[in-house]
């Protein structure tokens, strides 16, 4: 198994939350550590318990971004929706925002502790140019830039060396019904995925020596429903100029589309394939996810490629319809397979 992220056997970072999270936070998370390094991951998280929602905790504390409720387009079969950010002034990072979970997490695994932010993109796409307080949006983008390039400056100087920004803005562009929404909001839809691209670069291009930055593209994950569908291809050069160091990509049914996107990805850079669903209890079988990962490497080296589930379990505090084991089982399935393909 390689030992420098992303890891052959990977996920993306929240898991269902246990029953006494409440009661002992603190505990709840030294647990799911433990379980996560008996499996052989080596990428380890906090599971995402110290937050109830996957961007929100982190997005609302930035200054200048409030909360609204969600006016479209919904997640399909869930009556609930989540809120969505919007910037009502001028933004900043002005005070530190999840360390102090990063740092209990640091302390409490022998592994690699992983540290999930949303992307900046996340602070534009729900609401759009109609949600941004801003009269100048090269200004707000510059400023959004700079709010995450002093947040990865604090993880790095708390230790951190595997940063992910969770990022839907790439994915959701590649259906219709979403780039409609975009132009009702007030923006091009063709222009956005450079846009964000450019926006991503920016922040990156600071971060220290050692540090991995991957970035999770996802089409929705909320109590196990979702929100847009159509493959890669749309977006994917401009996705994959974002200077992350690895994308974690969702290939985990007919609605992500096909593997030829990949072979727009740029040389050195790793892609995790997303094939083991986080939504459904049924089990991909080994010889499933082998004959998947082959068919990835018509597009790309295979030695250039790792394994995860397509999402988190719990992209929210409600989780994912699957119980504890069986999201056990299909964390242990992907080592399985890692270890297979790759030794």
């Amino acid at each position: 198994m390689n030992l420098k992220p992303p890891f052959r056997a990977d996920h993306v970072g929240s898991l269902l939350r246990p029953a006494g999270l409440k009661a002992d936070p603190q505990k709840a998370i030294r647990e799911v550590v433990a379980r996560q390094e008996s499996l052989g991951l080596e990428g380890i998280t906090d599971g995402e318990f110290s937050r109830e929602w996957w961007h929100l905790d982190f997005l609302k504390q930035l200054e200048g971004v409030a909360l609204r409720e969600n006016p479209g387009p919904k997640f399909a079969g869930s009556e609930e929706q989540p809120p969505i950010p919007i910037v009502t002034g001028k933004l900043r990072y002005s005070k530190p925002i999840m360390i102090d979970d990063f740092a209990f997490l640091k302390s409490v695994t022998k592994k690699t502790p992983k540290f999930t932010i949303p992307s900046p993109s996340m602070l534009h796409l729900r609401a759009g140019r109609a949600g941004i307080a801003y009269k100048d949006m090269d200004e707000f983008w510059s400023d959004a830039a700079a709010a995450y390039r002093a947040a990865i400056a604090a993880f790095a100087k708390a230790g951190c060396t595997y940063l992910q920004l969770d990022d839907v803005a790439f994915a959701y562009l590649c259906d219709p019904k979403i780039r409609e929404a975009c132009k009702k909001n007030g923006d091009d839809p063709a222009a956005l995925p450079a846009r964000y691209a450019r926006t991503i670069r920016e922040v990156v291009r600071s971060k220290p020596p050692g540090m991995t930055i991957a970035m999770h593209t996802c089409r929705g994950n909320f109590r196990s429903a979702w929100v847009a569908e159509g493959g890669y291809e749309p977006v994917a050069e401009a996705m994959f100029s974002s200077g992350v160091d690895a994308f974690f990509m969702e290939f985990d049914s007919s609605r992500a589309g096909g593997f030829e996107p990949l072979r727009f990805v740029p040389p050195g850079k790793k892609v995790v394939l997303g094939l083991v669903s986080s939504k459904t209890p049924q089990l991909e079988t080994v010889d499933f996810l082998m004959e998947r990962i082959q068919e990835a490497g018509r597009y790309m080296r295979v030695e250039d490629l790792c394994l995860s589930p397509q999402c988190g379990f719990s992209s929210t505090h409600h989780g994912n319809k699957l119980t504890p084991e069986e999201q056990w089982r299909k964390l242990e399935r992907v080592v399985e397979v890692a270890r297979e393909v790759w030794g």
